[in-house]
């Protein structure tokens, strides 16, 4: 790995866009390379390490649509009316076990194997009945309400590709393809550190000039979501030596080391030049707001990220930047966050040159469009402007002011942190 120029990291000096700080971490970060076996009922929140190809069709026979009455479209009338005699019963799990006779029809119902000859269901509220006969009306088309073995998943098809995450509805498309287990990325392991002297752990007594540790709390909640069980590092002291030996420590054990503050110009801010010596550093202080003074690099090897020491930028840069990168260290292809196309409810003057992210909520006007208004208190370390807003409202780089109506796109928390 390639440690970016000085010049860059020189207070004052030029700041990376968010896009370019998205392209340099992810051409710095490899996949996992552990891969491990798994029955499927312990793989999901995993990624695929190989494709997944199917063992057998689904459905593996043809079967009925709906209930109702099996019978040969050719036994009826060029309408397609006919007057049946009822021969038999096909249920699911319980199959005819005979070819159809012609002329007659068989009782089935959802989900059951469509008896030999038969190529065609009625539904049963469409027929009517007299003894044993049932008379189905003019007007169905030959095949109506039969389902073609195979219609999902044939056998030899690829479900899913190596780097697809399998949740709830991957989970079921493998297993109706025949599979029990299958080869995936193991979890990355990730270790979680607060950094500086004011920073305080809940218990014991609060001196004055202390704060209560936020961002700890909240990065594990964070990777809870997305299904990773982090390892809470503590508190890093303002002291160098100190710092040096618990990311040493962190990195032997660890895929990704997270901390938060300690990562900008401050005489007591020691994470960057320790990573720097440690391993190197390849961004550091972007274009952006809140989330300035956010690192990447690696120590020992092993990726890092510096986040800022500030709540809502420590949330913005998760999103942002954390988040892919985690996909990337376990072989999945990161999926871009959506910006929904939402109107703005407000008016503001914006710096050029810089990302901004506001937090905010939606409402629906007159015409059911999404308008977009900002919370009021907009400070990076405003956590309920996280608690009390729907998410992130995004005004881009080239944008100079913010007028009711303008087009902007939102970022959905429940969406993001799923």
């Amino acid at each position: 790995m390639s440690q970016i120029s000085d010049d860059c990291f020189a207070f004052g000096g030029a700041l990376m866009t968010a896009d370019e700080a998205t392209a340099r971490i992810a051409a710095n970060v490899p996949a996992l390379t552990t891969v491990k076996h798994l029955d499927l009922k312990h793989a999901t929140d995993h990624v695929l390490a190989a494709d997944a190809t199917a063992l057998s069709a689904s459905p593996p026979a043809d079967n009925a649509a709906v209930d109702g009455y099996a019978f040969r479209f050719g036994d009826g009338a060029a309408d397609g009316s006919a007057v049946l005699t009822v021969s038999g019963q096909s249920a699911a799990g319980h199959p005819l076990g005979r070819a159809i006779a012609p002329g007659t029809a068989v009782r089935i119902f959802t989900g059951a194997v469509m008896p030999q000859g038969a190529d065609t269901v009625v539904m049963q509220e469409d027929v009517s009945l007299d003894g044993d006969q049932v008379r189905i009306p003019a007007g169905l088309k030959a095949g109506a309400n039969r389902r073609h073995a195979g219609e999902d998943i044939a056998a030899g098809d690829t479900l899913l590709r190596a780097g697809a995450r399998l949740g709830p509805a991957q989970i079921a498309l493998l297993v109706a393809g025949g599979l029990t287990s299958v080869d995936v990325h193991e979890r990355p392991r990730v270790t979680i550190f607060s950094t500086g002297d004011e920073i305080h752990r809940r218990g014991g007594a609060q001196i004055p000039g202390q704060v209560h540790d936020a961002n700890g709390p909240m990065l594990t909640g964070l990777l809870q979501r997305i299904g990773i069980m982090a390892v809470d590092g503590g508190i890093l002291a303002d002291d160098a030596e100190a710092v040096r030996r618990a990311l040493a420590q962190a990195a032997q054990s660890s895929d990704l080391i997270l901390t938060s503050g300690g990562v900008s110009t401050g005489d007591a801010d020691h994470v960057r030049d320790v990573v720097s010596a440690l391993g190197a550093v390849h961004l550091w202080r972007l274009a952006v707001k809140p989330g300035r003074p956010l690192a990447f690099g690696h120590v020992a090897g092993r990726a890092f990220v510096g986040l800022p020491g500030n709540p809502v930028a420590v949330m913005a840069c998760f999103l942002m930047f954390v988040r892919p990168l985690l996909d990337r260290l376990e072989g999945a292809t990161p999926k871009p966050l959506r910006r929904w196309p939402v109107r703005s409810g407000f008016a503001m003057k914006s710096k050029p040159d810089r990302r901004e992210w506001l937090r905010g909520t939606l409402a629906q006007d007159d015409s059911g469009e999404l308008v977009a208004s900002r919370y009021p208190k907009q400070g990076s370390g405003v956590i309920h402007s996280l608690t009390d807003s729907d998410g992130l409202i995004e005004i881009a780089e080239e944008v100079t002011a913010v007028a009711p109506g303008d087009r902007l796109g939102f970022i959905s928390f429940r969406e993001a942190i799923s």
